[in-house]
């Protein structure tokens, strides 16, 4: 036992007791005395001296007692504490740089910019077109009577200047001519309609059911315009085609018998339509007026979510505008209607105020949030309605010239598909069945309001004629009015009859420059020699010099195919411009 103690004496006396091994029962009666015990217990096993900077070895010795083990747990829930205040303060004064990510932050505010002006330049858009839609509307009751009485005039002194010419009279003469006739057969037509019978007739059906005839009756209406001009200019190439080709048609007369049914029957479906409205407008709780222009909304989840590129928003504000346009003649003929029944009442037009503004304004506000929308999700900036602007007022202005190859209003109904005749036949019915013209101061009031009518329409034609060149030369597109009229003779046997360019509304011009009432075609440069020629009047530039800079000389022909292609789809799936082919 004494070597023992002194052989543990050498180890720095007490420390070598301490540091020895020992039973566990005095361990932990050592520990509960509060006694550390560390676990160097030897000189060999005895850590390394701590260096500067660094705790001394006691700071991270492991203790075994109970007591040292509830004081761990409480630093470490006073640790835990200090963790949870430190996190809250992170989260209160944590930073951050916007600037790290500069390109996309920039890309959003400009899609903001997009949307705030959006208004401002669709709104442009819509008054422009419908001016035009008015100009072409305007042209039925004012120029075209004009034009009729004096084509009639040529044809009935023709004897006087003897058959000069081979034709009796000239294209443009035959198709108002056409006109005037398909206008008054349909109008004397239209008084075999009762309104009054249609009127409560569609008065006694339910909400519901009037609600589901006023949507068929939309789809209806644009199915009948996208067909209804096809009609038209079939029955006026008919009429003019020369009489030297082979006849590959049915005839002028059941052509003619074609348009003289298809005006009707649109007239009638517009008649409907107003009804409906009209209907709508004099409900006492006005909950079927509400439904109908919440069905303007409807039309925002059919159209926002789908994929549209330039050419597809341009034919849907087209469809727009004519959709509009046509409205506000609804209208116009649902106030003269009330009007008429309440005995020309000025006070009963307040009445009907409110309600005209409600459709007005939903009309508006669906046409905004609609747009602004399609032009978010297709990345598609709001400069492109100056560009839909341009192209609507080269319509007008090629179809001004010398040599044009259609009239105006006819170019107008194939771009938006608005066709003036059966609204024009609608309207002087429900105008001479509420106003009756008696004595000689009302003739001549009617003589007064058609001269007023005349210098209206001469007045907007001067100022659209103005702010078309205006546009048309902001778009740098004037160049392309002076393009030469294509030959057909390159790459064509000398005894062959020459081939007709057809227009991609199909209308054709032989060698001679016989020419109905068609757009005017423009050469394309290198290409190949074909027989479809597109209009520059008919297709949509979105960058007027694009295209021909995109062409490359190695593929200008399969480029100019596709092309072609791309504009024979534009005008077969858009309600306004159908080829006939």
């Amino acid at each position: 036992m004494a070597g023992v103690s002194d052989a543990a004496a050498p180890g720095s006396g007490g420390e070598g007791r301490r540091g020895g091994g020992g039973s566990p029962e005095q361990l932990q009666q050592d520990g509960c005395r509060g006694e550390p015990k560390t676990l160097w217990g030897s000189s060999e096993l005895r850590p390394p001296p701590a260096g500067p900077g660094q705790p001394s070895p006691h700071q991270r010795t492991e203790t075994l007692g109970f007591y040292e083990s509830d004081r761990g747990r409480k630093k470490k829930r006073g640790l835990s504490d200090l963790s949870l205040l430190r996190f809250i303060s992170a989260e209160l004064t944590r930073g951050y740089f916007l600037e790290h990510n500069e390109a996309k932050y920039t890309e959003r505010r400009e899609r903001v910019y997009t949307c705030m002006r959006i208004p401002k330049e669709l709104e442009k858009l819509m008054f422009f077109g419908i001016f035009l839609c008015l100009d072409a509307f305007l042209y039925i009751f004012t120029l075209l009577p004009l034009r009729v009485f004096l084509a009639m005039f040529r044809f009935i002194t023709l004897p006087c200047y003897g058959l000069r010419d081979r034709r009796l009279l000239q294209p443009a003469q035959v198709c108002d001519i056409l006109k005037g006739v398909i206008l008054v057969i349909c109008y004397f037509m239209m008084h075999y309609v009762d309104y009054s019978m249609m009127y409560h007739l569609i008065r006694g059906q339910s909400v519901i059911k009037l609600y589901i005839i006023y949507n068929m009756l939309e789809v209806a209406d644009r199915l009948f315009s996208s067909f209804g001009q096809d009609i038209l200019d079939a029955l006026y190439w008919t009429a003019t085609e020369p009489k030297e080709r082979k006849r590959a048609h049915i005839g002028v007369i059941p052509h003619f018998f074609m348009a003289v049914l298809y005006v009707f029957l649109h007239a009638i479906l517009i008649m409907v339509q107003a009804t409906t409205l009209n209907v709508a407008f004099n409900s006492h709780n006005k909950s079927l007026l509400t439904i109908m222009m919440s069905n303007n909304f409807v039309e925002i989840k059919g159209s926002v979510f789908k994929k549209f590129e330039k050419n597809n928003l341009f034919q849907m504000s087209n469809s727009d505008i004519k959709e509009r346009f046509t409205n506000y003649v609804l209208l116009l003929i649902v106030c003269l209607r009330n009007m008429e029944q309440f005995s020309w009442n000025p006070d009963h037009l307040w009445v009907l105020f409110p309600d005209v503004c409600m459709v007005v304004a939903s009309e508006i506000a669906v046409d905004i949030v609609k747009h602004a929308f399609i032009t978010k999700f297709n990345d598609i900036t709001a400069d492109v309605y100056s560009e839909y602007r341009a192209s609507l007022a080269f319509d007008l202005v090629s179809s001004r010239q010398k040599n044009a190859y259609t009239d105006y209003s006819d170019s107008v109904s194939r771009r938006m598909g608005f066709i003036p005749l059966p609204l024009a036949v609608l309207l002087m019915r429900v105008v001479t069945s509420s106003i009756k013209v008696q004595g000689v101061l009302a003739y001549v009031c009617v003589v007064l309001f058609y001269c007023g009518l005349i210098s209206l329409k001469v007045l907007n034609s001067i100022v659209l004629l103005g702010k078309s060149c205006q546009y048309v030369k902001e778009a740098k597109m004037e160049e392309k009015l002076f393009n030469p009229v294509p030959s057909a003779s390159a790459g064509k046997p000398a005894g062959k009859p020459q081939s007709m360019f057809k227009s991609t509304h199909g209308f054709s011009t032989d060698e001679n420059g016989s020419t109905s009432v068609t757009n005017q075609p423009v050469h394309q440069k290198d290409s190949p020699p074909s027989l479809l020629v597109t209009s520059n009047s008919d297709q949509f530039l979105t960058t007027p010099d694009g295209e021909e800079k995109d062409i490359s000389q190695d593929s200008s022909e399969l480029k100019h195919r596709s092309s072609k292609k791309d504009l024979l789809e534009i005008d077969r799936f858009t309600i306004c411009g159908n080829r006939i082919d």
